[in-house]
């Protein structure tokens, strides 16, 4: 890809992940006609602060990823519109590659559960979040979730060629596994067995788009009907 179109391409990435940001935070209710089950934010948008974008993570040979991006999925149809930018700096911080990165398709998605709380604690504000009976969250505006999601994707510089990658993005909200306490990203390139999974810095969050109260309601039965007033129809 010419440097020009990975410049262009540069340039709406940032525009999408801000638009995507200012429709959440602006239009919760009209988010929820997304055709998607979750939006997910890797170390961008209202996230940010100066300690936790972008995301980055490091090699055992102490060289490092430092990605920020955006999107949605469907867990059901696998369907996923992802994109962002990275970069790839040497130990001492020399920028050795910048360009963009997008998803090619969704693995697997592991949910952890909802976080209603979690934008409030961390200065986000996405409108009301209504509880139905027993403080149970109800389907109304997009709700934090924990969850691993894992990604292929591609990688493509301002100069050389793209190369393929496995992306996870861990949140840790909701009910977390002890081994996925840290949230982050880590990256394996599996054509050369380069594996970066020290996660250093970033945080990302799921929003499930259509969740759902997690305890059905009871059906209604038909009560019957006393004998007694069977025999006065009669």
């Amino acid at each position: 890809m010419p440097n020009q179109n990975i410049f262009s391409t540069l340039i709406v990435t940032w525009v999408a992940m801000a638009s995507l940001a200012m429709f959440l935070v602006g239009h919760p209710a009209r988010a929820q006609n997304i055709s998607a089950d979750y939006t997910f934010l890797v170390g961008s948008a209202f996230l940010c602060d100066s300690a936790t974008c972008p995301a980055a993570v490091r090699s055992a040979n102490d060289d490092s990823y430092e990605m920020s991006g955006a999107g949605t999925f469907n867990t059901q149809t696998k369907s996923v519109t992802a994109a962002g930018t990275y970069a790839h700096k040497s130990p001492n911080g020399t920028v050795l590659e910048a360009g963009i990165w997008i998803v090619s398709d969704l693995v697997s998605f592991d949910s952890y559960g909802v976080a209603p709380g979690a934008l409030r604690q961390r200065g986000v504000a996405l409108g009301p979040q209504p509880f139905g009976p027993k403080g149970l969250p109800i389907s109304s505006s997009p709700m934090p979730t924990g969850g691993l999601a894992v990604f292929h994707i591609r990688l493509l510089p301002m100069s050389g060629t793209s190369r393929i990658a496995v992306l996870q993005v861990n949140c840790a909200l909701g009910d977390v596994p002890r081994e996925r306490s840290v949230e982050g990203i880590r990256l394996n390139f599996e054509s050369k067995g380069s594996e970066f999974s020290e996660e250093l810095t970033g945080r990302v969050m799921f929003l499930a788009m259509r969740p759902e109260v997690s305890t059905p309601a009871k059906s209604l039965q038909q009560e019957p009907v006393p004998a007694s007033a069977e025999s006065a129809n009669n």
